[in-house]
């Protein structure tokens, strides 16, 4: 892993301000919850914010997918502090004879969940691990942190999931009147997968009662969607939406040699595929006895963990269709898959409040500039930012005539040799990585200001 320059507090002369910036997930970890860490540490010095970033070690860390080419994303001169943490997955794979990764779930859906020992690691994360399995991080990540901040910092930002990360900015507001702004990638009592948590009263009484002393203290939080913004409005608390987004230049470094295939109509799902992502529709689509024939050259192609289930449902649906899977790529790869696409598939989890969910990738397929076929909410957020930007369409759950007609006539199109485009780059200038970062700069001026 490349070394990171320390930074010295001279760093902050020229009226640059200083943020501690506290993430679990971070270089050399994967998946999206990393880029917008991993964005906001790059863009925010250009906006008067120098970033000190405290994250978990490598070793000790639970990260379903390691990316270890994203290190060399770390800005130059930033100052990255790792900890040791406990870790209930290092111990439960121990226990198992099985490696640690082989046991990382989101949430602890997996599709073992009906199996006896799988279940009863459900119900001990659910009722004991309060919030969240990373709950072992804390006491190290509070511990440099109060070292950390004999230093001068203007502010403090923790970010979630997990949502245990924001115990450290609580134990520094103890102690410490610096500014805290708390910054939720998703929610926390309101996240997709809560209700399949097997968790008795008492453990969902306690993470609600968490979950308002962390809001009630800090000093101001931001959110990814404007639907979160409203709930979170329902319940009393003020946020700022600070959407995800792409970074252009992840775009402009990829493979110059990535344009649309023209020996196979390609549609490409880039990401993890979850069992409430099952996008029965698009299979039901498929379905037609004629499609084989009708649309010979069609190929769809999966990147990242995909649900057996969602297998299982392609192959009772659309047998005779070609479905290649491959496994989880590094980010810069996972880009070049999104562009070789003549159609991307975006599908959103099938679950309560599923309007409110804006997924990572979204905003990358944006920047690739296919068009998006999409499955969920047709009044969502998710189907608005769609149509604002002209990227794609979204279909009901359901709506298998309609998922078939979007289907044809994109073939079609790419048979004549015009495949159709997706969003024109100044539709979704408002989503790039820097423009995100100069909202987060303003927010963090505007606490330290009140100060």
């Amino acid at each position: 892993m490349a070394a990171q320059t320390p930074a010295d507090p001279s760093l902050c002369i020229g009226g640059m301000k200083r943020l501690l910036f506290v993430t679990y997930y971070f270089p050399p970890s994967g998946g999206p919850g990393v880029q917008r860490s991993l964005k906001f540490v790059k863009y925010l010095p250009e906006f008067g914010w120098r970033p000190t970033v405290l994250t978990v070690r490598p070793e000790s860390a639970s990260w379903p997918d390691p990316d270890p080419d994203s290190v060399a994303e770390i800005p130059e001169g930033i100052l990255v502090e790792r900890t040791g943490a406990w870790d209930p997955y290092a111990l439960y794979a121990r226990l198992k004879g099985r490696k640690k990764q082989e046991v990382i779930s989101v949430g602890f859906t997996g599709e073992d969940g009906a199996v006896p020992h799988r279940r009863f690691a459900r119900w001990l994360r659910a009722n004991l691990f309060l919030p969240d399995a990373r709950v072992g991080w804390v006491p190290f990540a509070t511990a440099r942190a109060r070292a950390l901040m004999r230093e001068q910092y203007d502010a403090v930002l923790t970010t979630g999931p997990p949502h245990s990360t924001h115990f450290a900015g609580l134990a520094l507001r103890r102690t410490r009147d610096t500014p805290w702004l708390v910054d939720f990638r998703d929610p926390w009592t309101e996240i997709y997968y809560y209700a399949d948590l097997p968790m008795a009263g008492p453990a969902r009484a306690l993470d609600a009662f968490l979950e308002r002393k962390v809001l009630r203290n800090a000093d101001g939080c931001s959110v990814v969607s404007e639907s979160m913004q409203r709930r979170f409005a329902e319940r009393g608390y003020a946020s700022e939406v600070i959407a995800n987004g792409f970074d252009p230049a992840d775009f402009e470094e990829s493979a110059s040699s990535c344009m649309v295939s023209g020996d196979a109509f390609v549609i490409a799902h880039v990401g993890n595929m979850s069992r409430t992502q099952n996008p029965e529709a698009f299979w039901k689509a498929l379905s037609d006895p004629e499609t084989p024939s009708d649309w010979p050259d069609l190929q769809c192609r999966f990147t990242g963990h995909v649900d057996s289930s969602v297998l299982a449902s392609a192959s009772a649906f659309c047998p005779g269709v070609r479905l290649d899977t491959f496994p989880y790529v590094p980010h810069r790869t996972a880009i070049d898959r999104m562009r070789e696409a003549a159609l991307l598939l975006l599908s959103i989890n099938r679950v309560q409040g599923a309007e409110a969910i804006t997924t990572g990738k979204l905003y990358e397929y944006l920047a690739s500039g296919r068009p998006v076929l999409a499955l969920g909410p047709a009044d969502g957020d998710a189907a608005r930012i769609l149509q604002e930007t002209g990227a794609g369409r979204m279909f009901d759950f359901d709506d298998a005539d309609g998922v078939c007609a979007f289907l044809r006539s994109h073939y079609e199109a790419w048979r004549a040799g015009s495949p159709m485009q997706g969003a024109s780059p100044d539709r979704i200038a408002r989503y790039s990585r820097r423009e995100q970062a100069r909202q987060l700069a303003a927010l963090l001026s505007d606490l330290s200001d009140r100060r």
